[in-house]
């Protein structure tokens, strides 16, 4: 087999895919990452290499196994786990609920023996906690791993229920927010990988081991084997990995990153990154070296493998042939509202009662965005039934954060306009600009911070309709007093309306 030496670059995966989890069976990785508000829930990744990663399925994808319809932003799906044991994939995760929900938070567990799926109904799992991970012991005994730190469950053999627990393993440094644990047992001893320091800057990765599970561990010397140390450097916010052998007997960590954009601000939410895990003689383990995060690194000895890359050119493409693995709802969709047969090669969207800076609005469809660069465009034919009624494309973090390119109608006329919400309510941004054709392409640029939103109806030509140069409230860190912000913007297509008078109405997209 060759052994290929070539340089990759973190992060390998591009985007809104936070909290990786891998696992290894043969010569196939597969990772899971959390979804939060969106659905369908936990993409599921494929790849030979490590470093390619194509999405091959989703772990719950049934609307009526997980309702997330009146989750606020950033609850939802947490921090999944991925395992394998005799022939059955393991996914645990977190359903993290609203606050005034007592308890609020859920432990979920699906099982399947295929690893893209169908996955079994979700389980919930008596534990008030978040993060939970799989480990089975060399007797075969299941357990569950949680924070705060490193917490154990012990379950029965068909993981559907407490048996025992919960039972602190070990406690971490003393850093905040002690969480994405996993245990990995090496060699006679357990490791304990905890992430410590919070999800912001300062993010890492501290270990502590010890001969028994329940023992008495020992902290890691090199602690922490994982951190951005340099304020300065593109990647930030570095932690909450887990380690992967591969066939060839070296050793491998995914771990989150974000990406910074004009400042401390990440637009793209945290992201997956890799590196090189190497083993000390007195026992422990050292990621990249304990040089913290690489931004270019040798590539696994592994085979090659080629998987779909991103055009960047437009991160839309495709839309109108299928509703692709790699797209996404806000919360539950509503299928009867969608269709991909009434008129082949478009998606149709009967718009939905709502807003996007409400909850309950169904059937927001969108893409991660891959790079701080990138283009997004889409050809569309809607003609609103009344003022109520608008469709177009969105540049959407959460319902307090988005800006829509919307065709609607204002003052009696049909109309383009650019709308933000900063956080504090919409607003517009330039003129409305009237528009008589019901053909209509739109398309946004990104920039680093800027957008410009453009407008045409050839395709080729374009003008445009505004330009909002100052992004950083699409951002995890960009409206202070929104507490809870983890996911990252995406970019899509919607339709809604607020009036009976528009019933009937639709909204068709295409790229192709």
């Amino acid at each position: 087999m060759e052994q290929p030496l070539t340089k990759y670059s973190n992060p390998i995966r591009r985007g809104f895919y936070p909290d990786p989890s891998i696992i290894r069976v043969g010569e196939d990785y597969y990772m899971v990452n959390s979804t939060f508000q969106y659905f369908p829930a936990i993409p599921i990744s494929h790849s030979r290499d490590l470093i390619h990663w194509e999405t091959i399925g989703h772990a719950v994808t049934d609307p009526s196994w997980l309702d997330l319809s009146e989750l606020e932003d950033s609850r939802g799906i947490w921090a999944p786990d991925i395992s394998y044991y005799n022939g059955t994939f393991y996914i645990f995760a977190t359903l993290r609920l609203n606050d005034w929900e007592k308890p609020a938070r859920k432990q979920m567990m699906v099982k399947s023996d295929r690893p893209e799926g169908p996955y079994s109904k979700p389980v919930y799992l008596e534990a008030d906690a978040i993060d939970p991970s799989h480990f089975v012991d060399d007797d075969g005994t299941h357990y569950m791993i949680t924070a705060k730190a490193a917490t154990g469950y012990r379950l029965n053999d068909e993981c559907t229920k407490v048996v025992e627990g919960p039972r602190v393993i070990w406690g971490g440094t003393g850093e905040r927010c002690a969480e994405g644990p996993h245990i990995l047992k090496r060699g006679g001893w357990y490791y304990a990988i905890v992430a410590e320091g919070g999800t912001g800057y300062g993010h890492g990765i501290n270990v502590a081991r010890s001969r028994e599970l329940f023992g008495e561990y020992e902290p890691c010397p090199y602690n922490p084997v994982m951190r951005q140390t340099d304020p300065d450097a593109l990647l930030q916010r570095c932690g909450h990995g887990k380690l992967v052998e591969t066939q060839n007997g070296d050793w491998w960590c995914v771990y989150l990153c974000s990406r910074r954009n004009g400042g401390n601000y990440t637009t793209l939410g945290r992201e997956t990154a890799l590196d090189p895990v190497t083993w000390t003689e007195d026992g422990w383990f050292l990621i990249n070296g304990g040089k913290g995060p690489s931004l270019e690194q040798t590539a696994p000895a592994l085979e090659e493998f080629s998987a779909p890359e991103t055009d960047t050119s437009n991160i839309l493409k495709g839309l109108g042939e299928e509703i692709g693995l790699d797209w996404q709802f806000v919360r539950n969709p509503d299928y009867s509202r969608i269709s991909l047969s009434e008129r082949p090669g478009w998606l149709r969207i009967y718009p939905a009662k709502g807003e996007l800076y409400k909850i309950e609005t169904k059937n927001i469809l969108t893409h991660r965005e891959p790079e701080l660069k990138y283009s997004a465009s889409v050809k569309m034919e809607f003609e609103p039934a009344g003022e109520n009624c608008h469709a177009g494309l969105t540049c959407y973090y959460s319902t307090a954060t988005y800006i829509r390119f919307s065709v609607c109608v204002e003052n009696g006329e049909k109309c383009l306009k650019v709308v933000l919400n900063r956080g504090s309510g919409e607003e517009n941004a330039g003129e409305p600009v009237r528009i008589p054709k019901v053909e209509i392409y739109l398309r946004v640029d990104a920039d680093g911070q800027t957008r410009r939103f453009s407008y045409g109806f050839d395709g080729d030509e374009w003008k445009t309709a505004a330009v909002v140069e100052d992004c950083r409230f699409l951002s995890d860190e960009g409206v202070p007093g929104d507490r809870k912000r983890h996911t990252g913007t995406t970019t899509g297509v919607y339709a809604v309306c607020n009036s009976e008078e528009c019933e009937g109405a639709y909204a068709d997209f295409t790229t192709t």
